[in-house]
């Protein structure tokens, strides 16, 4: 699929995610969405929202002009411009340690 073909939905979360250092990717009302928010928001990270009409449009965007097929579920959570993941795999982080330190490193926490 080109990138005419995709539309401009692709670039617009590129964009996001290279300008901000915690963004949630999802679709407008969906409650995993908001509970992605809360827990980030709970640690003291205020993160970036951007909604999407389907994964289609967040895979174009994953991918990028490479072409590939990439399987990204929503919502999703970019920390420092790279993918980590849905909800789930937010959770697994989270519950092991490991997202506070992440999440420092990618400037979104200071404490």
């Amino acid at each position: 699929m080109d990138a005419a073909a995709r539309g401009d939905g692709g670039e617009a979360v590129r964009r996001a995610v290279a300008e901000s250092p915690v963004l949630v990717v999802g679709r407008r009302g969906c409650c995993l969405s908001h509970v992605v928010k809360r827990l980030l928001q709970g640690l003291g990270v205020n993160p970036a929202v951007h909604e999407v009409a389907d994964e289609a449009e967040l895979a174009a965007a994953v991918t990028g002009d490479a072409g590939g097929e990439a399987v990204v579920a929503l919502p999703a959570v970019f920390v420092g411009g790279r993918l980590l993941g849905g909800l789930d795999r937010l959770m697994a982080v989270h519950i092991s340690g490991e997202l506070v330190p992440i999440l420092k490193d990618a400037g979104a926490l200071w404490l």
